[in-house]
């Protein structure tokens, strides 16, 4: 198990152009879909504490998905707090030994056409996978079943809200999360 968890986060840890978010949608092939150590709605549940909870949600969501892989395989809590550290010095072994490689290779030829049109080309794919992530959150677990019920319509109104508000108004993200959540409270508690 633990072998396995290692080789899974290693991999998703190559591909984490774009930081974090561009993570879930590889995160969450891996886990739920291929491995299959954890429900689509257990993922969802890791991905709302991994975001509420301070640090790079990417590494937050490796830390606690290692942890639920491994208890959820049958084995101690002890155990699952080493498939969380397992999983998070996975996830950030390649990239850290890269950026240190990329950036000394950076300073040096900062100015080659080459190495400006890779970037170029990533960061269109940093776009394509955090809204690969995007779309991995809107299921009926963290959005509701389409239709006129109260999760979907104050889910999807909470949304445009904060797109709004966000893209066109510039406004705190810090003040949007914590508007959401007194809606939320306020929606629920009736």
């Amino acid at each position: 198990m633990f072998l396995n968890l290692f080789w899974t986060f290693l991999k998703i840890g190559i591909f984490t152009f774009g930081g974090g978010y561009s993570m879930i949608a590889l995160i969450h092939n891996e886990v739920v879909e291929k491995n299959g150590w954890m429900t689509s709605s257990e993922f969802t549940d890791i991905l709302a504490i991994s975001q509420m909870t301070p640090g790079p949600v990417g590494i937050n969501t490796a830390t606690y998905a290692g942890y639920t892989a491994v208890v959820n395989s049958g084995m101690a809590e002890w155990q699952g707090v080493l498939g969380s550290l397992l999983a998070s010095f996975a996830v950030i072994l390649l990239p850290v030994t890269v950026m240190i490689i990329v950036f000394t290779y950076l300073s040096r030829h900062k100015d080659n056409k080459i190495i400006s049109t890779i970037f170029q080309v990533l960061r269109y794919t940093v776009v394509g996978l955090i809204a690969a992530a995007a779309l991995l959150l809107m299921t009926s677990e963290s959005f509701g079943v389409p239709g006129f019920n109260k999760q979907f319509i104050v889910s999807l109104a909470l949304f445009a809200g904060v797109f709004y508000f966000s893209y066109f108004k510039r406004t705190n993200t810090i003040l949007l999360i914590v508007l959401s959540g007194v809606v939320g409270l306020i929606v629920y508690s009736i």
